[in-house]
């Protein structure tokens, strides 16, 4: 592999994930600070991003654009993508922000690499490997610790935020799997725009969120401006941009800076304390990722 472009390729998959942990304290503070309603927050987030993702698509594609919406087996799948895939991640994980906080949101929803790790296996009637069977303990531990605080008699983590933070994770793993059909006839970028833009609608519609919510000021407009331009468009696009020069496995890794990114930042900036136990099960759960895709190939 050229040097250069494994540079690059580094620097742009970091800078994704940095992007998607910035977006996540982001969402923390304007839970904390203006109470907005996680429905309106994702509908707004979905829908605009889509919006700067198809027009980031545009000089490359051309109105190849809007190919997609030429086969009607494609846009069955484009549906499924978007309203079981991406808007069941978007709205779980904003959910898990909200009634924890951004880092243990990123954590938990890193658990994804440990369900897909499982369906495979499953699928391909495979035993797992040691690895990755240490990784499914380690990610029970760490989610046990992150949950408990390692005291079985308490639950420091709220149960809603337990079960959106899972199922943010069921979440990657299904709009992963219902983008593999479109994404390999069409790109990634349009893809992923239409979809943003598809199931942003449909929650748009359904929460009423044409109807803003009283009290934001620049603060709370600058900080969607954020979550959109840097937090989903830029860190998508930044994200595969990577992808493209190193390959899916060392991405992955790399993706690892999102959680390790909004546990700094949301300790910094808004205050968050972590118990040791919690820090335990972060590392315990992003240590399931290197040893889930340990010995796969590029």
């Amino acid at each position: 592999m050229n040097k250069k472009n494994y540079i690059r390729g580094i620097l742009f998959a970091s800078a994704g994930s940095i992007g998607w942990g910035v977006s996540g304290v982001c969402c923390q503070y304007l839970f904390m600070e203006y109470d907005l309603d996680s429905g309106w927050l994702t509908a707004v987030r979905m829908v605009l991003s889509g919006i700067a993702l198809l027009i980031i698509a545009i000089p490359g594609e051309g109105r190849g654009i809007l190919r997609i919406w030429t086969s009607r087996c494609d846009i069955m799948w484009l549906l499924a993508f978007a309203l079981l895939g991406l808007l069941m991640c978007q709205y779980t994980f904003l959910g898990a922000v909200k009634y924890s906080n951004s880092a243990t949101a990123t954590v938990l929803q890193s658990l994804n690499v440990i369900i897909m790790a499982v369906l495979v296996a499953a699928r391909n009637r495979k035993r797992m490997s040691a690895a990755q069977t240490a990784a499914v303990f380690l990610a029970l531990a760490g989610t046990y610790l992150i949950a408990t605080g390692g005291n079985p008699g308490s639950m420091d983590l709220s149960a809603a935020g337990l079960i959106f933070g899972i199922l943010a994770a069921v979440g990657v793993v299904t709009y992963t799997l219902l983008s593999r059909p479109i994404i390999s006839t069409h790109s990634n970028l349009p893809v992923t725009g239409w979809g943003m833009l598809t199931g942003g609608a449909v929650l748009f519609l359904a929460s009423r969120a044409w109807v803003i919510p009283e009290g934001l000021d620049l603060t709370a407009w600058g900080m969607i401006a954020i979550i959109v331009l840097i937090g989903t468009a830029g860190g998508f696009s930044a994200f595969l941009e990577g992808v493209r020069y190193i390959g899916p496995v060392k991405a992955t890794l790399i993706g690892c800076l999102e959680p390790a990114s909004a546990t700094v930042l949301s300790s910094l900036f808004l205050g968050t304390h972590f118990t040791l136990a919690e820090l335990i099960g972060f590392c315990a759960i992003i240590l399931t990722v290197f040893l889930s895709v340990s010995g796969k190939k590029e």
